[in-house]
């Protein structure tokens, strides 16, 4: 019988005897075996095995343990998901805490019993097989978490704005992005661009707030050779650099208002002239715009034009804030642990129950932008596998929730939300849902169908 298709176990020991002994031991794995670190190291590049186990005692230090933990260390930084079992003779209870602590899955004390160490070998990959499963499914294989190709949302409200975007996108219209900062308008943006009939032109984005008033003009449409001091060459701005694509004009509230005027005019007539210049420049492009700003109560002040308002405002979609988005946050966080884990090679797989209760309570006043640098930190911060509410550093704040007017729709409201919440922190097992809701399984199916909710 073939054993290709089997899982991969690693052995690593520097006993030959020992070595042969284990490799005939497990039946249902393709056992490998290494006699030292650099060939361990190798080996788990190659086969990229589910499980290792690990004697501490290699050489050049066989009678240490210094050895061994290095190559520990080197492997989960490797391949952090990889269950590594150690064994050692040499202080067993001082290694074994170590050990753990650094992140190896478990611990046998040498002389080896074959049938324990083969029950936690087993126990091992079936753990890596569903921590394999868990993860496929919070990345948003089949689930739905993933939406216009790099959202990650499971929220009603963010799903609403994606059906949104995937209607708007195919028409010729400018759309008006609303929303906090950090809600991730320019996503969206590039979404609208990538699901228009333009999307083989230029994505150009500005962002309005981040250039000097003096400078903006020349960014947005161009100049002159000699049109001012400095102005060595001619230079298109990024309307003219947009043509046949799409211009994001990001934070387009924080456009001052003699600079209006002239945007405007291009919007009507569709022609530009560079500074300095005096032949009109034809331009063909989409307008997505974005802002945090209140533009009402802008136009209402006289701070913003209501003819350029309403020119760039034909579909106006709004963002709910982090906060809004029921569940989103624990979806975020599971995306950016693993992102970080990988990018930054830390032993981190995953977040521990008090960090789930943590994000979920917390009101993300900065968005995704602050979950995502916040998980950052946490995953360079934390000591072992898993990130602690400490590693997050927030306080247990919690924000409170608005006063309900009607009493049941606030309830079903309510119970709506912790559903989806449960469903979420539990990656969608019922059972755990059940348990950490307080109710019976049959209780949460029967809910379930209330509310027309899905599993």
């Amino acid at each position: 019988m073939t054993t290709e298709n089997l899982p991969v176990l690693l052995v690593v020991e520097d006993d030959e005897g020992l070595q042969r002994q284990l490799k005939w031991a497990y039946d249902g794995y393709r056992v490998v075996t290494a006699g030292d670190r650099r060939s361990a190291i190798e080996l788990l590049r190659l086969h990229e095995p589910a499980v290792v186990t690990l004697d501490l005692g290699l050489p050049p230090d066989p009678d240490g343990t210094a050895e061994g933990f290095a190559c520990l260390t080197e492997m989960l930084s490797l391949q952090p998901d990889t269950k590594v079992i150690v064994a050692s003779g040499h202080g067993a209870r001082e290694s074994a805490l170590k050990a753990v602590a650094l992140g190896a899955y478990d611990f046998y004390r040498k002389p080896v019993d074959i049938d324990d160490l083969g029950l936690i070998v087993s126990r091992a990959f079936h753990l890596h097989g569903i921590e394999a499963e868990n993860r496929r499914l919070a990345e948003g294989a089949g689930d739905g978490t993933t939406v216009l190709g790099s959202m990650i949302s499971a929220s009603p409200e963010m799903l609403k704005v994606a059906r949104t975007v995937e209607r708007v996108a195919p028409a010729d219209v400018s759309v008006m992005l609303l929303g906090a900062s950090g809600t991730g308008k320019e996503l969206l943006a590039r979404a609208v661009h990538e699901r228009s009939p333009r999307s083989r032109g230029a994505f150009v984005a500005i962002n309005c707030a981040a250039i000097p008033e003096n400078l903006l003009e020349a960014e947005l449409f161009g100049y002159e050779r000699g049109a001012f001091t400095g102005a060595v060459k001619t230079t298109p701005g990024k309307i003219e650099l947009a043509q046949g694509g799409t211009l994001f004009l990001d934070e387009v509230g924080d456009i001052p208002l003699p600079l209006q005027v002239k945007l405007l005019r291009f919007l009507q007539e569709r022609m530009i002239e560079r500074i300095g210049g005096r032949v009109p420049i034809a331009v063909d492009t989409r307008i997505v715009c974005a802002t945090h700003q209140d533009l009402d109560a802008m136009c209402a002040d006289g701070r913003f034009r209501e003819d350029l308002f309403y020119r760039l405002a034909e579909i106006v979609v709004r963002i709910p804030s982090l906060a809004e988005r029921a569940g989103d946050a624990v979806l975020l966080a599971r995306h950016f642990v693993q992102r970080f884990a990988r990018e930054l090679a830390r032993p981190v797989s995953g977040l521990a129950p008090d960090a789930l209760a943590v994000i979920d309570a917390h009101g993300w006043p900065g968005n995704v932008r602050e979950l995502e640098n916040r998980i950052k930190r946490a995953v360079i911060m934390a000591d072992g596998k898993q990130v602690g509410a400490a590693d997050l550093d927030l306080g247990g704040r919690q924000d409170e929730e608005p006063a309900a007017i009607n009493l049941r729709a606030a309830r079903e409201a309510a119970d709506r939300r912790a559903i989806h919440q449960a469903l979420v922190r539990t990656e969608h097992n019922i059972s755990g849902a059940a348990k950490l809701l307080g109710i019976s399984r049959p209780t949460l199916y029967d809910l379930l169908k209330q509310y027309r909710l899905s599993a």
